[in-house]
């Protein structure tokens, strides 16, 4: 998954880290989006464009750093040759790696820095720089709203004479973004700063329910991560960005009413064998049941009685065991660890076969069967001498912990 977002103002976020949050929680009404929800709550750029954020799947947090303002200005000097002597912004536009883990399991997440903003204060009005003239004429490229190269603007700059809120979007893997003064500005600093990021998150259907944790810092300052050129000063050296995941799985096996009682019969029924004066090839019951999963689980056996690898009916009299052949069917969409569908795979107490199946994506209440089978073999020992009833119990096990 790939989800953009920005963050913003950091009025009540402690100096030096901001969290962010996402949850994967299966949707039995769409269960082919199978990807994590950036559930961190926006502050910033996104409040005050709420539609525009909105619309284009951006989210918005504070980039801590300290109290307001966040950074000490200085002078910038009209037309400077030099970009890091102006409004200068370059952040770590690059996919970095991370690992989020549980108490048992990692996962590898990426992210990216993809936009920044925030509020960029002059100390002065601009018609008392510029002779009377606003925004467009104090920048190179016109005013704020319009992000130089290689930026991408977002939408209009809010502000007054004074200041300018805005927003640009950073490509990957470029360089720094920055304006040149065309007019001497006595103090330039950023009031505040917000940053844009992505996120390369793991696949949820792979993890295990839990809460995942990871940081990554970043250091700001010339020539760091975040680096806001030579003129303004930032009030911290690095920033952290904390990462919570959160997964909720389903695991649920609905078997019909009176499924847990299986009857073994013939083809067609007893009553059509006794016709033809024949013994039955087998004794079998298909039995269905519905499955909802999100996450991988393994099957396994647990039975009253056994023969070799497998559970066993008994008759009581005799104390005579017979084998009883047990496989299951899972819907499509599921496959084992090696990627095969699901047909009639044998359920065995050793389990091997059954160790891990995976949904593709969430199955929702999907169907299933359970295949139970006496072979010809062991009914021609059954039917040999007077009428007799095999029965035994049988638990067949659906078990996340894999």
């Amino acid at each position: 998954m790939v989800a953009i977002c920005f963050a913003g103002v950091p009025l009540l976020v402690e100096a030096g880290s901001v969290e962010v949050t996402a949850r994967f929680r299966p949707d039995p009404a769409n269960p082919m989006v199978n990807r994590f929800e950036n559930t961190t709550t926006n502050s910033g750029y996104c409040v005050y464009f709420a539609v525009y954020c909105k619309n284009n799947n951006l989210f918005s947090l504070g980039m801590p750093l300290g109290g307001l303002p966040q950074t000490t200005g200085g002078k910038v000097l009209a037309n400077h040759t030099d970009r890091r002597e102006g409004a200068y912004l370059k952040v770590p536009s690059e996919w970095r790696t991370l690992t989020v883990s549980n108490d048992e399991d990692t996962e590898q997440l990426e992210v990216r820095i993809s936009g920044v903003g925030g509020r960029v204060d002059l100390n002065a009005h601009v018609e008392d720089l510029t002779g009377g003239q606003g925004w467009h004429q104090l920048w190179s490229g016109r005013s704020w709203s319009f992000a130089p190269a290689p930026c991408v603007s977002t939408t209009s700059v809010a502000g007054l004479s004074y200041y300018a809120m805005f927003m640009w979007r950073v490509p990957e893997n470029v360089g720094a973004c920055a304006k040149t003064a065309l007019f001497d500005i006595p103090t330039l600093h950023y009031r505040y700063l917000h940053f844009g990021y992505e996120l390369r998150t793991p696949n949820p259907l792979k993890m295990a329910t839990g809460i995942y944790r990871g940081s990554i810092t970043y250091s700001v300052g010339p020539g760091m991560d975040f680096d806001i050129g030579n003129v303004i000063v930032p009030h911290d050296s690095q920033i952290t960005i904390d990462f919570v995941l959160s997964v909720e799985h389903i695991l649920k096996v609905e078997i019909p009413p009176g499924g847990n009682r299986i009857e073994l019969l013939p083809q067609g029924g007893w009553q059509a064998w006794l016709q033809r004066n024949r013994r039955p090839e087998r004794l079998f019951r298909d039995q269905t049941f519905n499955i909802s999963a999100s996450s991988q689980f393994k099957m396994k056996l647990e039975c009253q009685f056994t023969e070799g690898n497998t559970c066993a009916l008994q008759e009581p009299v005799s104390g005579r065991n017979v084998p009883l052949n047990i496989a299951v069917s899972l819907p499509g969409g599921m496959a084992d660890d090696s990627g095969q569908a699901v047909n009639r795979r044998p359920l065995l107490l050793d389990g091997m076969g059954t160790e891990r199946f995976e949904p593709k994506f969430y199955i929702a209440r999907k169907p299933g069967t359970l295949h139970f089978e006496i072979g010809r073999d062991e009914v021609e020992k059954m039917l040999d001498g007077d009428n007799k009833t095999y029965s035994g119990n049988v638990t067949v096990v659906w078990d996340s912990e894999v």
